[in-house]
């Protein structure tokens, strides 16, 4: 799609589709960053894609040496949400969480 600029020239028009479908997308207020890694529970979580565990263990490697308690999780596939489940358990035990995404 494109729309006349001055002079004649015609300009690109840019689109931006939101690829989860939400006619009205939901706002959420971020949550304060964690004052330090010292004691919190970082919960690490691997999306099931090749080499994800890799980044994983460096990256668990270095928290723990900052203090951080780290726990580990998998999704069964990449190719779908985490299940309620999986979710829960990582909102319930852990103070921030990383997913992992590689190949």
């Amino acid at each position: 799609m494109t729309k006349p600029a001055t002079g004649g020239a015609r300009e690109a028009l840019r689109r931006v589709l939101d690829p989860t479908s939400e006619r009205s997308p939901a706002v959420r207020a971020r949550l304060p960053r964690l004052a330090s890694l010292v004691g919190a529970t970082v919960g690490l979580l691997d999306i099931s894609k090749a080499r994800g565990d890799v980044f994983l263990d460096r990256l668990e490697q270095r928290l723990a040496a900052q203090g951080a308690k780290v726990l580990r999780f998998r999704k069964p596939t990449f190719t779908k949400p985490a299940p309620v489940d999986l979710r829960q358990e990582i909102a319930t035990r852990c103070d921030a969480v990383i997913e992992a995404l590689a190949d």
